[in-house]
């Protein structure tokens, strides 16, 4: 299983919502352009021509833009329009970093005709010296915002004290 989350998180964070229905986080790294094109590397592809699919396995990575997304596995799902991609499947453990920015979580579904990338499973997102987790985070590509719902959780480290 990939779990790597060693990447310092350097970002100012915008103030964090929290309730008790979840959080909303400035996310900005991770404002995408969703018609770069996309390149995805991986051990092994089976192709399905019958259900417009293509299933990467081993070592997947998959870079747009800024954005880099690593999994185990990955099923692309091709739109009817030739040649255009409607959205990824990965699953396994992800990885999504952009810039300095990253989340995890066990599965992430990029739809990118939509500009959304939902992660989900033990979502862990951390941010500086501080780190959110949920069960669900909805990342916003045009805007840069995130939506973390289901029991989140927030550890908020204080910056130290500046000496004189």
């Amino acid at each position: 299983m990939i779990r790597f989350l060693s990447v310092a998180l350097i970002l100012s964070l915008a103030p964090v919502g929290l309730s008790a229905q979840g959080a909303e986080v400035a996310f900005g790294g991770l404002q995408q352009d969703t018609s770069a094109p996309v390149e995805v590397t991986a051990d092994a592809l089976r192709v399905n021509q019958s259900d417009g699919t293509a299933l990467y396995t081993g070592n997947v990575l998959i870079a747009q833009g800024q954005m880099r997304l690593a999994a185990p596995r990955v099923l692309v799902v091709y739109s009817e329009q030739a040649g255009r991609i409607k959205r990824m499947e990965a699953s396994g453990g992800v990885t999504l970093v952009s810039g300095s920015e990253a989340a995890e979580a066990q599965r992430a579904d990029y739809d990118i005709e939509g500009g959304q990338v939902i992660m989900s499973g033990n979502v862990l997102l951390t941010q500086g010296p501080s780190a959110l987790t949920s069960e669900r985070m909805v990342v916003d590509l045009k805007d840069g915002t995130a939506q973390l719902t289901g029991r989140v959780r927030t550890v908020l480290q204080q910056a130290p004290e500046e000496q004189p």
